[in-house]
């Protein structure tokens, strides 16, 4: 089964559906003229092996990498190549974005607290 993403003129994801195998190589015209659904339609995959990663809800593609890369997080956050990129560095791999405040925190394990 193939897998393929309906995105809108935003490149953002609608969903994602699975056609037949018989249809794998032409989902786009399968899924928008045969079933009757329009709409554009890119492959994906569960692999991460056909545009950088499995597109889901949300997801963006980038026609110029020819990516599917996932939701930008915060609005303070700018595009880096295939992801995004907080306003100030992670001090360490322990700590959460903070988009109000605009500044990392440390996060505790519940594990780890005494």
């Amino acid at each position: 089964m193939a897998h393929f993403a309906e995105i809108d003129e935003n490149n953002k994801v609608l969903r994602v559906l699975v056609v037949p195998d018989e249809y794998e190589n032409d989902g786009q015209t399968y899924l928008a003229e045969t079933i009757g659904l329009g709409g554009t339609w890119i492959k994906t995959s569960y692999n991460g092996k056909i545009k950088n990663k499995y597109a889901g809800v949300g997801y963006l593609y980038d026609e110029d990498l020819d990516a599917f890369i996932i939701a930008k997080p915060y609005d303070s956050w700018v595009r880096d190549g295939l992801g995004w990129k907080a306003p100030k560095p992670q001090p360490a791999q322990n700590y959460l974005w903070n988009e109000e405040t605009q500044n990392w925190y440390e996060s505790i394990d519940e594990d780890q607290s005494v």
